[in-house]
């Protein structure tokens, strides 16, 4: 596909930290311009992504930037390699697993568009993972969309892996996201993400997350980097 240069513009609803854009929507957005769907791309976030401004898409050395005041915001490019997804759980699983999430006691963010739950009902993902009963390696929850597009499936892959790292106790923010949505999940219809942490590095985690279908198919999979930050900058 060719790729989309219109400006790009993250509404305020769709906010991670206050002030700034959610970044699993950010860099979907982003990458649906690059490759849109069922190849795999890689963005990295730059900066904060600033909501309410249109942000310059321009062309960089390895695909798309996103461009504000002359800085790069973010970059997307197709990915180097293949993801490996999380091994799936069961929905009972999943909905057993999200009465447990530790963002219902403790939360950074919590009016995140994916994960936070102080959104209504119909103003956010309420992306909820908990620990999976039985496996500490792996967060779970249930999601149902209301609304479906490419960012919303890079929104919805992008806290599971966040909360399998523990970011209650330890706040991060999603530094480079690579997805590949095969097929968009189906509005109305229970889904199941899963999350896991793969390993540590000072202030860096990664981590990755899958998406699943009510008949249990894998339809997106996704693999991240966070970064442990001060949530006073990001208030």
């Amino acid at each position: 596909m060719q790729p989309n240069h219109e400006p790009l513009t993250i509404p305020q609803r769709f906010h991670g930290p206050r002030r700034s854009g959610n970044g699993g929507w950010t860099a979907g957005a982003l990458a649906e311009r690059l490759a849109g769907t069922g190849t795999a791309s890689t963005v990295a976030l730059r900066l904060p992504p600033p909501l309410e401004t249109p942000l310059k898409i321009e062309e960089s050395e390895t695909g798309l930037a996103a461009v504000h005041d002359g800085r790069t915001v973010a970059e997307a490019r197709v990915a180097a390699a293949d993801l490996e997804p999380v091994a799936a759980v069961s929905a009972a699983e999943a909905a057993d697993a999200q009465t447990r999430y530790p963002g219902f006691e403790k939360h950074p963010f919590p009016t995140c568009f994916a994960c936070g739950p102080d959104r209504e009902e119909g103003e956010g993902l309420h992306i909820f993972p908990g620990p999976v009963a039985g496996d500490a390696s792996r967060v779970a929850t249930t999601w149902t969309p209301y609304d479906v597009t490419v960012p919303i499936a890079w929104a919805a892959l992008d806290c599971s892996g966040g909360w399998a790292t523990g970011v209650g106790e330890r706040p991060m923010v999603l530094g480079t996201m690579t997805a590949r949505i095969d097929r968009l999940p189906v509005s109305g219809e229970q889904h199941v993400v899963v999350g896991t942490l793969r390993r540590e590095e000072g202030r860096k985690a990664f981590t990755a997350s899958s998406l699943y279908a009510p008949d249990g198919a894998l339809i997106a999979t996704a693999e991240h980097v966070w970064i442990a930050v001060d949530v006073e900058d990001f208030a």
